[in-house]
């Protein structure tokens, strides 16, 4: 999300500007692809407004690791883990119960064996 101040506009109120996610999440995933990981899209969702669930694995130590956007109540997007462990069925379970209730959601699967997510925005810790 995008925030910017028009011309002239008093400093407490702000007009917000919305990127698509489409434009997001393909953005992540060449982000993901400079820094030498592989990453896709493995559930397209809405792509104007849906939410989206970031799977990052590293197949060499078989570990996995689940982020889910967030917004904090002061509007900034934020990411969080919304299922503790590093088992992948136990995140491809959530990311099923997630799809069958947002049908809107998006799935980006990251494969990178550093284990980076390649996130910008704050990511809150377990």
């Amino acid at each position: 999300m995008l925030s910017a101040r028009l011309p002239g506009e008093a400093t407490e109120r702000r007009a917000t500007l919305q990127l698509d996610t489409s434009i997001w999440v393909y953005a992540l995933i060449r982000r993901a692809h400079q820094g030498g990981a592989f990453a896709t899209v493995a559930r397209k969702g809405d792509a104007r407004g849906g939410s989206v669930l970031v799977k990052q694995v590293n197949r060499r130590s078989g570990e996995a690791r689940l982020y889910a956007q967030a917004t904090r109540r002061d509007g900034e997007m934020i990411w969080m883990q919304p299922v503790v462990g590093k088992d992948e069925t136990a995140l491809d379970a959530y990311i099923e119960r997630a799809a069958r209730i947002d049908p809107d959601v998006w799935v980006v699967e990251i494969d990178d064996p550093d284990g980076r997510h390649f996130l910008v925005e704050p990511v809150e810790s377990q």
